[in-house]
């Protein structure tokens, strides 16, 4: 189990986690607002991501304990076992995009409208939810004698807080993805964030000192989910173009 250290009575992984997500959601309802996207289209985006979520924890446990059982299948297979991000967000997202086109033609707005505005929110949750892995003391870093090495209390020496590491690249992410949207009108803030952020976790992989199961022999689970993720950004640019091209052609004609 991770472990959830207390300050001031308070746990505060759960906390940051809470603090995450409900800035995504302020966060979705203000772009949404500053594009002037259908406000019965952001309700949908709301309770649908409410759903997500709920799913994407469920993925996100799952895909850990998975790693688990493939590393140590004696153990036998244990839900409950840890979290990881990536598993989470994938499963996040195939909900998201199930109950999209099942309810799709019930709105005017199209995904493709909005769909660089939900980086941003998922950005400024994962940056929080970091922090809050610094508190809960997990998803730390290897062994370092640098001034930046943080002695977590069950750990025998100090470490990378590749926590907090992961949070400031996030929230600069945001701030980047923030920017492009509203002042350059941006339409691939989600290529830039598989991209980036694919890259970023591949990297920091290198410097993780946890346990996080095994999946392929020379790559972490996590940076192999990182490779499919910079590859589906790429693809994703190529996508959003034609769909781009497609709408200012129909829009021509009409």
């Amino acid at each position: 189990m991770l472990p959830d250290p207390i300050f001031l009575n308070i746990h505060m992984y759960g906390v940051m986690i809470a603090v995450g997500i409900l800035c995504a959601f302020l966060v979705l309802f203000y772009l949404t607002k500053k594009k002037g996207v259908d406000v019965r289209f952001t309700d949908f985006i709301f309770y649908n991501g409410i759903a997500s979520i709920v799913v994407g924890f469920g993925f996100a446990t799952l895909f850990q304990s998975t790693y688990n059982y493939i590393k140590n299948p004696s153990v036998g297979f244990e839900l409950g076992s840890g979290m990881t991000f990536i598993g989470g967000l994938i499963g996040g997202v195939a909900c998201f995009l199930a109950i999209y086109f099942i309810f799709r033609k019930k709105y005017t707005t199209r995904l493709y409208e909005v769909i660089s505005l939900l980086p941003c929110s998922i950005l400024i949750a994962h940056a929080f939810g970091r922090i809050g892995c610094f508190f809960a003391g997990c998803c730390y870093g290897k062994e370092t004698d640098s001034f930046l090495g943080v002695q977590f209390p069950d750990l025998p020496h100090p470490v990378h807080p590749t926590q907090l590491y992961e949070a400031a690249f996030l929230f600069v992410l945001f701030a980047v993805s923030v920017y492009l949207i509203l002042k350059k009108d941006f339409k691939h803030n989600l290529s830039l964030y598989l991209i980036a952020y694919g890259v970023f976790r591949f990297l920091i992989e290198y410097v993780r000192g946890d346990d996080r199961g095994e999946l392929v022999g020379f790559v972490s689970p996590s940076q192999f989910w990182s490779i499919f993720m910079a590859v589906a950004g790429v693809a994703i640019i190529f996508v959003m173009n034609h769909v781009l091209v497609k709408e200012a052609r129909n829009e021509k004609i009409s």
